[in-house]
């Protein structure tokens, strides 16, 4: 299977910690339920809505630094990023199936917490970006949330190699990769408003497909395309209008 060598980036160990940014943040370790010990950060903020963070397939949290600062100043609500098996200090090794463990365990170590503005469930909001925004789909379709934000997100697995090898039988490619990350099937479940997040230039995942998923996506739901942006640029080259439209839609909805 090719899953290792085209989907999954995962580098081992972190290069900063939320400390060296100026961010008060707590190190948290919780297990999922296949047993693997996972590490992340809690970075609470001065709004009542937390955020579940479902990051991408390269690097880790330590790579994502910049944008938390951003989202925490900007955005005000109380973060929770942590990384998947196989990523940063967390223990295993990526999957399809195993992502999908490590949400639930994230999302119930969340629900655990005594602290009143980590524990209401209604009040968690699913954030995902590229590989994990499929994360998130899954998650949303299991529990309720307050909104579910995908960002640069793709409909499938076949839908990406389509893209990328148009001339080639797609049916044969993806059946040498293991994970299908089928978000496009279950899109339709989600039942929490949702918001879809794309750059017009993005040069991974083209716009049309997160617009493909978004189209299969019911009501109420929000598409906000970010001219000039890339994959991994979008809250820069959105800037102010990025974050307040992010914050209009979590916590300021009218």
């Amino acid at each position: 299977m090719l899953d290792r060598q085209f989907i999954y980036f995962p580098e081992k160990g972190l290069n900063r910690t939320p400390e060296q940014v100026g961010l008060d943040f707590e190190d948290v370790y919780f297990f999922t339920s296949d047993g693997l010990k996972l590490h992340g950060w809690l970075v609470a903020g001065r709004e009542d809505v937390n955020i579940l963070w479902f990051h991408g397939n390269a690097g880790n949290i330590s790579h994502r630094l910049e944008n938390l600062v951003l989202l925490h100043e900007e955005v005000g609500a109380s973060v929770f990023l942590f990384d998947y098996r196989g990523y940063g200090l967390s223990e295993g090794s990526p999957s399809e199936d195993g992502l999908y463990l490590d949400a639930e365990a994230a999302f119930e170590y969340m629900k655990s917490r005594s602290l009143g503005e980590y524990g209401n469930q209604p009040d968690t909001v699913f954030y995902g970006r590229s590989l994990g925004a499929a994360v998130a789909v899954e998650l949303a379709i299991r529990y309720p949330s307050r909104a579910v934000i995908l960002e640069s997100p793709f409909p499938s697995i076949k839908a990406m190699v389509k893209n990328a090898y148009p001339f080639l039988p797609s049916g044969l490619l993806v059946s040498m990769f293991e994970a299908r990350f089928e978000s496009d099937s279950k899109i339709d479940r989600v039942r929490s408003p949702l918001m879809v997040i794309h750059g017009d230039s993005d040069t991974v995942v083209p716009a049309s497909l997160g617009k493909e998923l978004y189209e299969r996506a019911v009501h109420p739901k929000r598409f906000y395309l970010i001219s000039g942006a890339d994959h991994n640029d979008t809250y820069l080259v959105g800037g102010k209008s990025y974050f307040q439209e992010f914050r209009d839609f979590i916590i300021d909805p009218d």
